[in-house]
């Protein structure tokens, strides 16, 4: 029985990575050995988008009100990309990383599957 997901950031800067999810997210963890961090996400789905060529994996957070969500990572220092657009499924903007990467950040406006 599945009883979990386990997403995997491939980061330039794993270091800078980890720092900004424990220290800017506020993402709780647990040191699995040797500085490697393993965070806790909040419930999570899946969802599968058609694709003309190979697939591809993004990962976006969720949230109830973006505006909310977004005045209190300014708060902790975190500066989004972008303003937010109206995706007619979503309110969407994204989070840069240290290194470079980015984590989509949302409030769905779509049907979300039960936790």
């Amino acid at each position: 029985m599945i009883t979990g997901a386990h997403a995997i950031l491939f980061s330039t800067d794993a270091e800078q990575d980890r720092a900004f999810l424990r220290d800017k997210l506020g993402l709780a963890g647990v040191d699995a050995g040797g500085g490697w961090l393993i965070f806790a996400l909040p419930p999570a789905e899946v969802a599968v988008h058609p694709a003309e060529t190979g697939g591809a994996c993004e990962l976006y957070l969720m949230c109830d009100d973006v505006n909310a969500t977004i005045a209190e990572l300014r708060g902790r220092g975190v500066e989004l990309r972008g303003e937010v657009q109206d995706m007619g499924w979503g309110l969407l903007t994204s989070i840069p990383l240290p290194s470079g990467g980015q984590l989509g950040l949302y409030e769905p406006r779509h049907p979300t599957a039960p936790h």
